[in-house]
């Protein structure tokens, strides 16, 4: 492994802006993994299982990652198959997260699995609109299917179920659950801007933008997963 990570570097153009962006998220996919996996031990019991969750997403996303920037240093293509594998194995992890959270104050399975099937919907609706029927109004319907797929999450943690059981949760409960419903509003509002602008007929008009969508997706990855488990290691070294 360390000589083809030796080779993907060499490899790399030093203008390849894109290529360092897949690196780095690798690479700092895997140091927040060693920090959550490693900070497991100094948290309480109930947390531990959060912690470990919040390790897998990020270390599944690295493993993902030093595969995607082989792929992008061989072919120079967005990796979005690869892309979607690692969503659709860490998204639903990151809503799991949501119930660990709020299973303290009553958080049943039934909350557990609309959380992961609304995200799974999301993902493959996006994964055929955007790489398989992605031609004439193929993208428009699929993506109508995944938006109101990621609404219904949104819906679910904001104002549905999750939200009333964050209210009758412990004070860091509840600030753990507003700033993880930011970043699913706000942080993950970068992949349907990413599905518009990578599918025909949508947002034409932006087509030769500065900036490559793989360098939004690497950047807005590490942000919304890094920050999620961070979110979850301060609201279990605080709430003891």
């Amino acid at each position: 492994m360390i000589s083809t990570i030796l080779s993907a570097v060499q490899a790399m153009a030093s203008d390849d802006y894109v290529g360092f962006t897949f690196f780095v998220g690798c690479m700092a996919m895997m140091a927040a993994s060693a920090f959550f996996f490693l900070s497991m031990g100094s948290v309480e019991g109930k947390w531990k299982t959060s912690l470990l969750v919040s390790g897998l997403i990020t270390f599944i996303a690295a493993v993902h990652y030093f595969y995607m920037r082989d792929y992008w240093a061989v072919v120079g293509e967005s990796p979005t198959f690869f892309r979607y594998v690692d969503w659709t194995l860490t998204v639903p992890l990151m809503c799991v997260e949501f119930y660990l959270i709020l299973k303290a104050a009553g958080a049943k399975t039934g909350l557990l699995w609309k959380l992961i099937w609304a995200s799974v919907v999301m993902l493959v609706a996006g994964y055929l609109g955007e790489a398989v029927y992605n031609t004439g109004s193929g993208p428009a319907i699929w993506g109508l299917f995944s938006g109101l797929a990621y609404f219904y999450i949104v819906y679910l943690i904001m104002a549905g179920e999750a939200k009333q059981l964050a209210q009758a949760s412990s004070p860091a409960v509840q600030k753990a659950h507003d700033i993880l419903c930011k970043f699913v509003l706000i942080g993950w509002g970068i992949y349907p801007l990413g599905y518009m602008i990578g599918t025909e007929g949508w947002y034409d008009f932006v087509d030769g933008i500065p900036v490559d969508m793989d360098v939004v997706y690497n950047i807005g990855d590490a942000i919304n997963k890094i920050g999620f488990g961070l979110v979850i290691y301060s609201l279990a070294v605080s709430d003891k």
